[in-house]
């Protein structure tokens, strides 16, 4: 169960600082992009999003993008940031992963993982031997699938949250879209 277990949740992207990066350690951090940093249709960056990654950048905080869409999605949202990146990744498998991280002069040790589905990219983080944390869904998919997937990280969470109850509660909703999913 220690797999499917995030090591600390957000509610939005942004919540997560460079402080908390560097208190913990952490150098590099992989990001997922669609419902972690951007719904599925937005295909471009926000402003809000690329200050972030500066106040990152700043920090010294090495960062790149670990996704599991294709290409030409990955491709054209990062071809304004220019960040090391990995499309097709096929999370929660490792080989990209790792290969990412080791590029970016990362360890088990000092690389995070941020994502917002535990079966991907939590379970990917902790097969690296990494940190994984979790932010809830900006847009879900309603395909049978998500739901599915999404079925099965409730009871995951209320675990969680029993465990962990003064973290921030994913189960709300994102802070980003104003929805609650």
């Amino acid at each position: 169960m220690a797999f499917f277990r995030p090591d600390h949740t957000f509610r939005a992207y942004f919540d997560l600082s460079p402080a908390f990066l560097k208190e913990r350690g952490i150098e590099v951090l992989l990001l997922d992009i669609d419902n972690t940093l951007a719904p599925y249709e937005q295909p471009l960056p926000d402003d809000r999003l690329r200050a972030w990654l500066a106040a990152l950048a700043d920090a010294g905080v090495a960062v790149a993008f670990l996704s599991n869409n294709h290409a030409d999605r990955v491709n054209l949202f990062n071809e304004s940031l220019g960040l090391p990146c990995r499309y097709d990744a096929h999370k929660p498998l490792t080989s990209n992963a790792k290969r990412l991280l080791r590029s970016l002069g990362g360890t088990k040790e000092t690389t995070a993982f941020m994502g917002d589905q535990i079966f991907t990219d939590i379970c990917c983080a902790h097969f690296c031997g990494a940190r994984g944390f979790l932010v809830p869904p900006i847009r879900d998919k309603r395909d049978a699938g998500t739901r599915f997937k999404r079925f099965l990280e409730k009871g995951i969470l209320r675990r969680y949250y029993k465990k962990h109850p003064g973290m921030p509660d994913v189960r709300l909703g994102s802070t980003i879209s104003g929805e609650t999913v």
